[in-house]
């Protein structure tokens, strides 16, 4: 038999017969043809290499010529036409991928392929691709590796006690330059703490003699991010080892009542959105429209027209030249201007549209609200009331307005500040953009995801596999925050202080398909706590056993985890994020949103429009034998097979965001938030038929199960929404792709593999 296969990049692998089998096998299964597909496969497989010994190394498409003549040869007529078919849709993929420059190493989908070649991978000057998705993340797990260095037992003092060292650096080293500065720029922070015990340059040598330790390291952080168990934030990907070196998603920054103030807020928000990064304002300080201002004897303008200078800045400045800026706004529902705010967005995205809004809500103003009692308007200049208005007014418009656009949405504020683990250092006032991070004023948070969908394997969750990768990820998550390049000094030192990450998931849906487990049911809630408690569980252990060796958390005394007497590394360790593009680059459905169609169109990449469907949907489909290009074609113009002609116990695991009961997404929100240390960024996505009573149970009961915010989004309030039903898409699709290379099959599993549904981040298209 052959030792070597050549790959089509001309690249050689050690042949292994059983991909030849499996090859096989799928078509079988596909077509049905045979009842034993695993052991003809298997003799089949035996004959092929019988006859690839002509060849001193076989090619891939030598072997694949091979399996198309023997499946002709023993009259797998069926199965034969499949094969060749699925060779030449591969094909078409592979072209469609050169076409976009991209080299795929990974077999990634071509909406992956796309994401990453707009966003991701790096580029020469003259914009061409540079790497390759897993040259993308071994850049990565390299550059975050290194922070390991800084810990070596030779170079780290745990104490503090150590006296300022020289930062010079004199000799020779492998490293890049990108990959020195910040190994220079995360020195000088311990070192300025008192915790190196030697020079740089002995640092620099120690790390070039333990290199062995560094590089296991990289392959672990390598192989949870290539095999998709686990990705972190877009700029974590995006720029690990640049220039910009900015790694963080999330902000929040202060916005102070006075115009030197508010200006730098609009500056600080240019340079965060310049780096790759989304930032969140409370502008609850700012006084109300018509107050006096005493320094001119001039009337202010309010908050929702500083909003707009805001939002104005945030349109001309596009996020690392990645992506536009994303926004969230939060008012106190205590503010003289909460009518206005509440009111402040339209439909057609025409106002504010680079952020989300929010309403923080008070106990004070719930209790007004259940009592259907007034509750006050303060001034926030001086806390002064100067009126009192019916809480159910205020509601009522909240409610209707959300109805109508799907803003605002709420934060119960007071509920954030009891679970914050750092109260000590002051309250809470806004969140990130998708409102799962809530910050600090300067605060920074870095974010990462696992991928539940690969964590099933016979019915089975793994959890020994899953418990591993957790550990590794927070290893991973706690390195970014000393390897980041921070855009301010405030943030630099907000961030350090509390060294705040976000371990998340995606793939809940999957999770719950490959398990049999409807999302509406008992069974799906109770799991769900069952996994976010193992998940934050493990993630506290693991920010524990780092804590060991390299201490808690600056702020970590007066914190919650020292009342407890529990040393730990990060103040939080858990949020749920909406895995916006990660979710399309890792080929599952979006954090633990229920799939949002079978077959839908998502708006991506300022509004390329992308067809997608289910791949576990159609390989059921085929296995059990009612799969058809008709059926798919019924299924993209509702995207629901609630009403077709398919199986009963398929339709309960293939429910998707509109046949589930609103109740059941909170359900799913707060079975999740309870087990969550940071906050969870979902929507509760309403059909469009769905009444503003229906949107006020789904507010209440957040309130009642003490989620920590809630948004709804109902389907076709916005005219441009960022997932659509394919139902008037589809035909300019079709048309589209007689005219592009792209000629496949109406629906091959290669073209899309993404579901997801409208998050809380992306109901304006303003995040990922």
């Amino acid at each position: 038999m052959p030792s070597l296969i050549k790959k089509r990049s001309g690249d050689y692998v050690l042949y292994d017969r059983k991909r030849i089998a499996n090859a096989i096998k799928k078509a079988f299964l596909e077509t049905g043809e045979v009842d034993t597909p695993e052991e003809i496969a298997d003799e089949l497989s035996k004959i092929v290499e019988e006859r690839i010994q002509k060849y001193e190394i076989p090619s891939v498409e030598q072997i694949q010529d091979e399996v198309e003549k023997l499946l002709m040869e023993k009259k797998y007529t069926r199965t034969a036409k499949a094969y060749i078919v699925y060779r030449e849709t591969r094909k078409k993929v592979r072209e469609a991928k050169k076409i976009l420059g991209v080299e795929d190493d990974l077999k990634l989908t071509v909406n992956a392929i796309k994401v990453l070649e707009a966003r991701y991978l790096l580029k020469d000057e003259k914009g061409k691709i540079i790497e390759t998705p897993r040259q993308m993340f071994y850049r990565t797990a390299r550059y975050i590796a290194l922070v390991d260095a800084l810990y070596f037992d030779e170079v780290f003092d745990l104490s503090g006690k150590q006296k300022r060292r020289n930062e010079v650096f004199a000799g020779k080293s492998n490293l890049g330059v990108y990959e020195m500065d910040m190994l220079k720029r995360a020195y000088r922070r311990l070192n300025f703490k008192g915790h190196m015990k030697v020079d740089f340059s002995e640092f620099i040598r120690i790390l070039n003699d333990k290199w062995d330790i560094i590089e296991e390291r990289i392959k672990e952080f390598y192989s949870i991010m290539v095999n998709r168990y686990f990705i972190p934030n877009s700029p974590t990907l995006m720029n690990s080892n640049t220039r910009l070196g900015q790694l963080s998603a999330c902000f929040v920054l202060p916005v102070p009542d006075s115009i030197e103030g508010i200006f730098n807020a609009v500056k600080y928000a240019a340079m965060i959105h310049k780096s790759g990064g989304g930032t969140g304002f409370s502008f609850s300080r700012l006084r109300p429209k018509g107050d006096i201002v005493a320094s001119t004897m001039g009337v202010a303008s309010g908050p929702l027209s500083f909003m707009r200078v805001f939002d104005v800045a945030t349109d001309v400045i596009k996020q690392g030249g990645k992506r536009r800026g994303a926004n969230m706004g939060v008012l106190s529902v205590h503010h003289p201007d909460i009518l206005e705010f509440i009111t402040s967005k339209d439909s057609e995205n025409k106002v504010l549209s680079n952020f989300n809004i929010s309403v923080a809500v008070t106990d004070e103003f719930m209790d007004a609200l259940l009592r259907d009692d007034y509750y006050p308007l303060r001034n926030p200049r001086n806390g002064e009331e100067v009126k009192r208005i019916k809480a159910r007014q205020v509601w009522d418009l909240i409610i209707t307005q959300a109805w109508k656009t799907g803003d605002p949405g709420v934060i119960f504020i007071d509920e954030v500040n009891r679970k914050h683990p750092v109260k000590h250092l002051g309250e809470i006032e806004s969140t990130n953009p998708c409102g799962e991070q809530p910050l600090l004023p300067y605060e920074s948070c870095n974010l990462g995801s696992i991928n539940l969908s690969l964590f099933v394997e016979n019915g089975k969750i793994k959890w020994d596999k899953l418990r591993k990768v957790i550990h590794i990820a927070i290893h991973f998550l706690d390195n970014v925050i000393d390897a980041n390049r921070y855009p301010l000094p405030q943030i630099e030192r907000m961030t350090l202080l509390t060294r705040k990450i976000g371990l998340g998931v995606m793939g809940w849906a999957e999770m719950l398909i490959k398990l049999g487990i409807p999302y509406d049911s008992e069974e799906a809630v109770e799991l769900a706590e069952k996994v976010m408690k193992f998940i934050n569980e493990e993630s506290h252990r693991a920010s524990m056993k780092l804590a060991e060796k390299r201490g808690v958390f600056p702020a970590w005394e007066g914190s919650e985890w020292w009342k407890k007497g529990m040393k730990i590394r990060n103040a939080t360790t858990t949020t749920i994020a909406p895995t916006g593009t990660i979710s399309i680059i890792a080929g599952t459905s979006s954090s633990i949103e229920p799939l949002f169609a079978i077959v839908y169109v998502r708006r991506v990449l300022e509004g390329e429009e992308l067809l997608e469907i289910n791949p576990l949907f159609e390989e059921i489909a085929k296995k059990r034998g009612f799969y058809s290009e008709d059926l798919m074609l019924e299924i993209a113009k509702s995207g629901s097979i609630q009403n077709l002609d398919v199986p009963e116990d398929v339709k309960r695991i293939f429910k998707t965001a509109h046949d589930i009961g609103p109740s059941w997404h909170v359900a799913m929100q707060a079975a999740f938030q309870k087990y969550v240390d940071n906050a969870v960024s979902k929507t509760v996505n309403l059909r469009y038929d769905a009444t503003p009573e229906d949107v006020e149970k789904v507010y209440m009961l957040a309130y009642q199960l003490k989620c920590k915010g809630i948004t709804i989004y109902r389907d076709k309030s916005k005219k441009e929404q960022v997932i659509d039903k394919a139902d008037k898409a589809i035909e300019g699709i079709l048309k589209r792709k007689e005219k592009e290379l792209l000629q496949v099959k109406l629906f091959p599993e290669e073209y899309v593999k993404l579901d997801s549904t409208e998050t809380a981040a992306c109901r304006d298209g303003t995040c990922d």
